[in-house]
């Protein structure tokens, strides 16, 4: 056979190779996906905007206040302070042109998120930390909180400082609704946890990303985690996806996890792969240290196809669309001991 023949010939008879991809053909959308069983709430609040043809920036600030509004352990000022009494919050916002700010150390402002914005409009930044972020909002107009833990803080801290031991917990958030980590639930018995993280996909076809959170509980002063960090706790690509990550923030740093999630998808892995492959990628690094930890990645395509993986079983995650309002649990690596 001539060869220009065969190649014609093969090219029918034989379709492409491509990597695996759960992608459909119609596109979901609006949608809003939130880490966490507490997301449940945050994403109802958020379809107020985005259910209304709203632009999805609006929908995940949204979202975000309203769980920095909560009386939680690891969001917000009411969240659990560091080593020192103090309580700092980390945010971030991105949209979709790849305008983003963000906040780390910020002290008793009530909705770093918001701050996070006005710094991705009103400056050439797009992070600040610690006193300059403070401020940075109170020159914008955020008012400055008292100084002052929550009730439920006070106590834990105060049991905290018997041991002054350092060792966070593995899905914490499953514990039973008692002792010390009872403020890690809500009054309706949903979940709290150290990171809100919130993706939208509006009716415009536009993705975007925000993260809040108060961090790990008595951390040193001064530590910041991944959830501030663009391509470490949040990332926003508009022609692939975005992604967002709850859980210990120094190991999804080491790897720019939620970066590498979105270009797991730009080569054509669904969600779900994506953040699979981004969490072997933690436990190819010390297998050892990874059985010990928590690390969850959640994801959203531009198709509104989502997923989510984690290196220990008990990552959830909430989703909300015309057609579905529902709690997911996460694939898992490692059953938690």
């Amino acid at each position: 056979m001539h060869r220009r023949n065969f190649l014609k010939t093969t090219a029918v008879s034989f379709p492409l190779i491509s990597r695996p991809s759960l992608f459909s053909s119609a596109t979901l959308k609006p949608i809003i996906v939130s880490t966490w069983d507490s997301g449940l709430p945050v994403n109802r609040e958020a379809w107020k905007i985005l259910g209304n043809k709203g632009r999805s920036l609006d929908a995940v600030e949204a979202g975000a206040r309203y769980m920095e509004d909560q009386l939680g352990c690891c969001v917000g000022l009411a969240g659990y302070p560091d080593r020192d009494g103090i309580v700092t919050l980390d945010a971030c916002i991105m949209d979709e042109n790849a305008n983003c700010g963000a906040v780390a150390a910020l002290e008793r402002i009530k909705h770093p998120v918001s701050v996070a914005r006005k710094i991705m409009e009103e400056t050439p930044h797009i992070l600040l930390a610690g006193k300059g972020a403070q401020e940075f909002a109170l020159n914008n107009g955020f008012p400055l909180e008292p100084e002052v833990l929550s009730q439920d803080a006070k106590k834990a801290y105060e049991e905290w400082k018997i041991q002054q031991h350092y060792n966070p917990e593995i899905n914490i958030e499953r514990k039973q609704n008692n002792g010390p980590f009872a403020p890690y639930f809500f009054n309706d018995g949903t979940a709290n946890h150290d990171t809100m993280g919130i993706l939208a996909l509006d009716t415009q076809n536009n993705l975007s990303g925000a993260v809040t959170t108060s961090g790990m509980a008595f951390k040193i002063h001064g530590r910041v985690g991944d959830s501030p960090l663009i391509g470490a706790g949040l990332f926003v690509d508009n022609e692939v996806g975005a992604a967002t990550s709850s859980g210990v923030g120094e190991e999804v740093i080491r790897i720019a996890g939620t970066h590498l999630v979105v270009e797991y998808m730009r080569q054509g892995y669904s969600p779900e792969q994506s953040c699979k492959k981004a969490v072997e990628r933690i436990i190819r690094r010390n297998k050892e240290k990874a059985k010990l930890l928590q690390v969850g990645f959640l994801a959203i395509n531009r198709k509104g196809e989502y997923g989510a993986y984690s290196i220990q079983k008990g990552f959830t995650f909430s989703v909300k669309s015309e057609k579905e309002e529902k709690i997911h649990p996460s694939k898992f690596f490692y059953h938690a001991v």
